[in-house]
């Protein structure tokens, strides 16, 4: 697990596809934990990850800092971008996704649904097309509310599922889901200061068929 940035009151890491999010076995806090050559370190999770998607992800190293990191949360002043592949395009280049969600607790599934109910949540987020070739297009995607699947959900209810996704696609791609945690955006807990994460996804299929509009490295 690469750590991008560290201090004594966050730690900013790149989570691998397959790991948890929470603290228990092998989940990140766990990982960080190994990474920092502490086994006892107080590593806190401060948001979510799906277990099969990868990127950045920031943790929090102190109770103030999981406690303020998680207000800019609430109050969405925490700047989350993604970026995906998916299949098709949207009829629009750019615009904005707005649903209700509903959860199937036996299926772990998120679905859409017309209407308001018990544990149905309003979910949000913009979208611009970056480039579309072959099929598919490289999506940039900015977080407004955090759902469970909420990109997953959102686009495959309209028939533009990703690539990858074999849990909300019925296509068989032979590759990992393509939907990267690429930009975090936030005040230091501490100090105030903005904090600005970018990093590129990892050089496979189907990323490597969008080369020129991504950038290599991170910031």
């Amino acid at each position: 697990m690469e750590i991008v940035y560290s201090d004594e009151a966050l730690v900013v890491g790149i989570k691998p596809a397959g790991v948890l999010s929470t603290d228990e076995p092998s989940g990140m806090p766990e990982l960080v934990r190994k990474e920092l050559g502490n086994p006892d370190a107080d590593v806190r999770t401060v948001h979510r990850l799906d277990q099969v998607v990868s990127g950045l992800m920031v943790l929090a190293r102190t109770t103030e800092s999981a406690s303020r990191l998680c207000i800019q949360i609430s109050e969405r002043s925490f700047g989350k971008e993604y970026l995906a592949v998916i299949h098709w395009r949207p009829h629009d280049l750019s615009g904005t996704f707005t649903d209700l969600l509903c959860r199937d607790p036996e299926e772990r599934k998120t679905y859409t649904t017309n209407k308001m109910a018990k544990g149905v949540q309003k979910a949000v987020l913009d979208y611009e097309v970056m480039a579309s070739r072959q099929g598919l297009s490289l999506v940039k995607i900015h977080l407004i509310t955090g759902r469970t699947h909420q990109i997953r959900a959102q686009f495959s209810s309209r028939g533009l599922p990703l690539v990858g996704d074999r849990k909300y696609s019925r296509l068989s791609d032979d590759c990992p889901i393509a939907l990267w945690s690429h930009e975090l955006r936030f005040a230091h807990p501490v100090t105030g200061e903005e904090l600005h994460f970018v990093h590129e996804p990892p050089e496979i299929w189907p990323w490597t068929a969008f080369s020129d509009e991504l950038g290599g490295g991170a910031t």
